[in-house]
């Protein structure tokens, strides 16, 4: 039988799929996204605060884990923490209770994967992630936001952790002179027979510990002089060296 479409049939289809193709991929994005809550929510309840750090938690739809905000004041200029944090190692040094991590797969400095274990207190079997790692910036705000989404099919699981399938989180670094205030906003499922209450007891000292060493790891020699690389577009394209800098 003779195909009786025309050419321009076929484009139009063509075009068609390609618009129902890129509809479901900014969908998925999108949902991959919208799991936390909305940062400036009214329903967040302060549950800790220091000097410079304060520690919210709320309720997550459909979970017994509670999702966490924290802000904070950190003395250390944003390019300084951006070398921190675009190190795949850095993990290790400042979130607290990460016991090992790397990068892995091909990936950007927009979009890359991290492998990282979280060592648990005994005699809770320790988790390990799986983490898409999604990074952008505005050279005009100096604003520049991380979200990291679980991704546990991406490799195999290990036998002596449990995967977590379930976790979100945003940082969003905003420069103010030579400070930088810190935005965390996460949401985990740490999978097992953790009951709920336990976990929503121990969540702020997370955030509120991490942070503090966040600013001291951020003020070690090998994170000094680097600078934020901005396209002609205005867009963060990566965090380097700063090779005009040296001593004086």
């Amino acid at each position: 039988m003779h195909n009786l479409r025309t050419p321009g049939t076929r484009r139009v289809s063509t075009l068609a799929n390609l618009l129902v193709a890129t509809i479901a991929s900014a969908l998925a994005s999108a949902t991959a996204l919208a799991d936390l809550p909305d940062e400036n929510a009214e329903d967040w309840s302060l549950r800790k605060e220091t000097d410079d750090i304060q520690v919210y938690t709320t309720d997550q739809p459909g979970s017994s884990f509670q999702a966490f905000k924290a802000e904070a004041i950190l003395d250390v200029p944003i390019e300084n923490l951006m070398a921190v944090m675009v190190n795949p190692q850095s993990c290790v040094e400042w979130v607290h209770n990460c016991s090992e991590s790397y990068a892995f797969g091909e990936g950007s400095f927009h979009d890359r994967y991290a492998y990282s274990v979280n060592d648990m207190p005994w005699p809770v079997t320790d988790r390990d992630y799986v983490i898409r790692i999604r990074t952008r910036g505005d050279q005009a705000t100096g604003e520049i936001v991380m979200d990291l989404n679980a991704i546990p099919d991406q490799r195999e699981e290990e036998h002596d952790y449990v995967r977590v399938d379930k976790s979100d989180t945003l940082y969003r670094f905003i420069p103010e002179g030579k400070q930088t205030r810190m935005i965390w906003v996460q949401h985990t499922n740490p999978n097992g027979s953790i009951p709920g209450w336990l976990v929503n007891t121990l969540l702020v000292d997370i955030p509120v510990r991490s942070i503090e060493q966040l600013e001291r790891v951020a003020r070690r020699d090998r994170y000094q002089n680097h600078e934020l690389v901005y396209g002609d577009d205005g867009k963060l394209k990566d965090v380097v060296p700063d090779t005009q800098s040296g001593d004086d």
